[in-house]
């Protein structure tokens, strides 16, 4: 019991790198993690040892530990791959010429997105709401509404909702709801076919 206290103690003592980027009053990033120009909407968490970079996240969003999103590419139609040519601070010595590249594409998680653990997400993709990222995916194409994909490269799953069901769920964009309204919804959350009935969108 006490090994594991001390080691729950030095894991959450680690620092969080935060830079250029906003986080919902309520939501948390949590040790180890890099967060560089990027936003975490409300009620959303980021895992431990996570890298993101140049990402818009929506609300209610869950990332587990281990996730990497929106790293950074490097020249393939250059002579040489290598940041010893290009001007930006990295982790070389030499530099040898300064030519500018840096080619990080935004990334855009929409809201109620699960990403599991040790997951990599290519810059530039689009998640859509209410997505399902299973552990260990490689993501390197959009992910549509409600759409679970899994595997290396992450492939189609299955949907977590009939069409019908999706498109009412889009439309009634419970993310956006405010506190009151989330807690008249929350008898609902096991059930949302009666919820989107209870509204008349089904």
């Amino acid at each position: 019991m006490l090994r594991y206290l001390i080691n729950r103690v030095l894991k959450k003592s680690r620092l969080v790198a935060v830079r250029n980027s906003s986080i919902g009053f309520d939501s948390k990033i949590e040790s180890g993690s890099t967060f560089i120009d990027s936003h975490l909407g409300r009620h959303s968490f980021v895992g431990y040892d996570c890298n993101i970079n140049n990402t818009q996240i929506d609300s209610f969003c869950s990332i587990a530990s281990n996730v990497n999103i929106g790293g950074a590419a490097h020249p393939m139609q250059y002579l040489s791959t290598s940041p010893v040519f290009l001007s930006h601070r990295d982790s070389v010595k030499v530099k040898y010429a300064r030519h500018e590249f840096k080619h990080i594409p935004k990334t855009e998680i929409g809201s109620d997105v699960w990403i599991g653990q040790g997951v990599f997400i290519k810059s530039g993709i689009k998640i859509g709401h209410g997505a399902v990222i299973g552990m260990g995916a490689v993501v390197t194409k959009n992910v549509a509404a409600y759409e679970v994909v899994a595997g290396n490269p992450a492939k189609h799953v299955r949907y977590r909702f009939n069409e019908d069901i999706v498109t009412a769920l889009l439309q009634l964009s419970w993310w956006n709801f405010d506190d009151k309204e989330l807690k008249d919804i929350g008898p609902y959350i096991k059930d949302p076919v009666a919820l989107l009935r209870s509204r008349g969108l089904l």
